[in-house]
């Protein structure tokens, strides 16, 4: 695609504040109309429309046909196969919730969060999780550090484990790229996980002796299945590593050919459909609806922040950010209350605009900017419910089965700003 300079006028970023703005405030204040997907879809098309009249008017309609086609296409491909593919693996059981047995569930997490993504590894622990736990009188601190560990900080590995990693992705950096990032993902993963260990030890000391009996006596062996469902979920992990520029010479000469990864990442959701028993998907609760939910929305921000993508390009100079410590905490403020994909691909384009041609460069941009935007979008959103789209399904899992999570603001007062933003702090005085 062509990276041409484009100055936009200001105003036409209105419909992506204004679109990031609905998915921000209107579950909290407009709920009963937000809980409907065509509501959604309708407020996508009342913004989006305004954008592409303008597009097209400005002879930027090739620019807003790529953002559609190779990034929009690719990402509901990616994401509801993925969805598709984990809703058909249903775990279940009821062992003993000691301290230990919590944390090792947290540590399984955090490493299938990067591989099949956050959104399936959270839908398929989270159950298991709360029905471990069901007969412990304390056990909100857990799902609090289910969503910091499963639902955000796990999915750092690879493309697969944050749709923010898999737009960058598409604008060139290699599957293998983000391997680079262990060394924050063990020390942000582990410090969290060793805080919950004690935070949990102290709260299952406080269990009434009659609540510790139940929960030894009442077990049930995990039980996994759908298992053939890894395997669909191995070919999409091998197509996202291999079906790219860097190993099909192909694919660079004409992007159409692209497509071929998405054709088999399509394959593998649509094995998994016709090879998984409609019970073991009752078992999930699976429904479509939130895949719907993705997809409507995206479709929205994917078009209204396409002159906002061409407005940073121009003007990133101008903007004063250029220290991999500022795209770190800004891509991060704003991946906590907003969406943390479209931010990383806002941020992406403003590093874009800088004009770096030389040195260590990774998706067209400096390597430590692409570093310090991936970690602050990936890790920031887990700061509030909004800032990444699991976060919500595991609050409305959990309230489902009758456990009282903290409100909007609670949740960073009593969770995030004490116990993950020092840590996120702390990865950034270490490693950025």
């Amino acid at each position: 695609m062509e990276n041409t300079l484009i100055n936009v006028p200001l105003l036409t970023l209105i419909p992506f504040v204004l679109m990031l703005a609905s998915i921000a405030v209107f579950p909290l204040t407009w709920n009963h109309f937000w809980e409907k997907n065509i509501n959604k879809l309708y407020v996508a098309v009342a913004l989006g429309i305004p954008v592409i009249i303008f597009l097209l008017f400005s002879n930027l309609g090739e620019r807003l046909f790529d953002t559609l086609v190779f990034d929009y296409v690719p990402f509901i491909v990616l994401l509801g196969s993925l969805f598709t593919i984990t809703g058909g693996i249903y775990l279940s059981g009821d062992i003993e919730a000691k301290p230990s047995v919590n944390t090792l569930f947290l540590g399984i997490g955090a490493v299938l969060a990067s591989f099949m993504g956050t959104t399936g590894a959270a839908m398929l622990l989270i159950r298991p999780v709360i029905q471990t736990n069901k007969e412990r009188t304390f056990k909100v601190h857990t799902i609090l550090f289910f969503i910091g560990v499963i639902a955000n900080c796990g999915g750092l590995l690879t493309p697969l484990g944050d749709p923010p990693l898999f737009m960058m992705y598409l604008r060139g950096a290699s599957f293998t790229w983000f391997f680079q990032l262990f060394p924050e993902w063990l020390v942000t993963n582990g410090l969290l996980i060793l805080v919950y260990f004690f935070v949990d030890s102290y709260y299952h000391k406080k269990e009434p002796p009659a609540a510790v009996l139940r929960d030894k006596e009442f077990i049930r062996p995990i039980k996994i299945e759908g298992k053939l469902n890894f395997l669909w979920l191995a070919g999409v992990v091998l197509a996202v590593a291999f079906l790219n520029e860097q190993y099909v010479e192909i694919i660079k000469t004409n992007h159409y050919y692209k497509f071929i990864r998405e054709g088999v990442i399509a394959a593998m959701a649509i094995m998994s459909l016709l090879f998984t028993t409609k019970l073991t998907r009752e078992g999930n609760n699976f429904t479509w609806k939130p895949i719907e939910e993705v997809a409507y929305l995206f479709l929205g921000i994917f078009i209204t922040m396409v002159p906002c993508l061409l407005y940073l390009e121009a003007n990133a100079k101008t903007l004063g950010v250029i220290l991999p410590q500022q795209f770190y905490y800004y891509t991060g403020l704003l991946s906590s209350f907003l969406d943390n994909t479209p931010t990383a691909v806002t941020f992406h384009s403003l590093a874009l605009g800088l004009g770096e041609t030389t040195g260590n460069m990774a998706a067209g941009i400096p390597a430590e900017l692409l570093r310090a935007i991936s970690i602050g979008s990936v890790f920031f959103g887990s700061m509030t419910y909004i800032g990444n789209g699991p976060n919500f399904m595991v609050k409305a899992v959990a309230e489902e089965n009758n456990i009282k999570m903290p409100d909007f603001f609670s949740y960073m007062i009593k969770f995030s700003l004490i116990i993950l933003l020092p840590i996120f702090v702390i990865v950034q005085l270490i490693f950025i």
